[in-house]
């Protein structure tokens, strides 16, 4: 589940790091379709518009260090 995100974030991550540095980013499929200051920001915008499981929110940054796996299956965040 979410690995097509996960490895467009890893192929794209060097790409992302200018713009998205530091930030949580929302990947529905291969597009980046949010970033936010926060991850509770990241969360909350974007369960409101993707179902839980369809979306994968990522810290941008250099390296391997923000790889996390974090499923969330509640219906309320």
């Amino acid at each position: 589940m979410l690995e097509k995100e996960f490895d467009f974030y890893l192929k794209h991550q060097e790409e992302f790091l200018p713009k998205y540095n530091g930030k949580y980013i929302v990947l529905v499929g291969n597009k980046v379709v949010g970033a936010y200051d926060d991850f509770s920001n990241a969360v909350h915008s974007s369960k409101n518009v993707y179902k839980p499981g369809t979306f994968l929110i990522q810290l941008c940054t250099p390296g391997n260090s923000a790889y996390t796996i974090r499923s969330c299956y509640r219906t309320s965040f």
